[in-house]
């Protein structure tokens, strides 16, 4: 995949390296390709069902069955949830034989999770979110 960036918005895309060479360039490669893989990788961790599913994953590749059996679900909703996690492009799917083993589909995203896992959040406790469903 590459990687577009741009220094000023009127100018057109360019492609740029995949990582960039120091955190002076990481801000010249925040374009709008980056907000939109953030914002497709908040959407896979805006449901419980997906996110479990990737905390499960974490462990190594498992098949649709057995991640139902595990989490408590359907194979439908299984079936479901693993479909956005294609689509948002955190999960890759592999065919052997007649079962499709799902893995992360980047193994940094391992330590991604854990990463976020270990954060700590301020919770505001006023914040919309706070009797119940979120409504932000």
């Amino acid at each position: 995949m590459e990687t577009l960036t741009t220094s000023d918005p009127s100018t057109p895309a360019s492609p740029a390296p995949a990582e960039p060479a120091d955190a002076a360039g990481s801000a010249e490669t925040a374009t709008l390709t980056h907000s939109a893989a953030l914002a497709r990788f908040g959407h896979a961790l805006s449901d419980p069902t997906r996110a479990r599913i990737l905390l499960a994953l974490r462990r190594g590749p498992a098949c649709p069955s057995d991640l139902a059996e595990t989490l408590g679900v359907s194979r439908q909703v299984m079936s479901n949830q693993l479909s956005c996690l294609r689509g948002c492009g955190v999960v890759a799917a592999a065919p052997e034989g007649r079962r499709t083993w799902y893995r992360l589909a980047d193994a940094r995203l391992t330590a991604a999770l854990s990463d976020l896992l270990d954060l700590t959040l301020a919770v505001d406790p006023e914040c919309c979110c706070a009797g119940g469903e979120c409504t932000c």
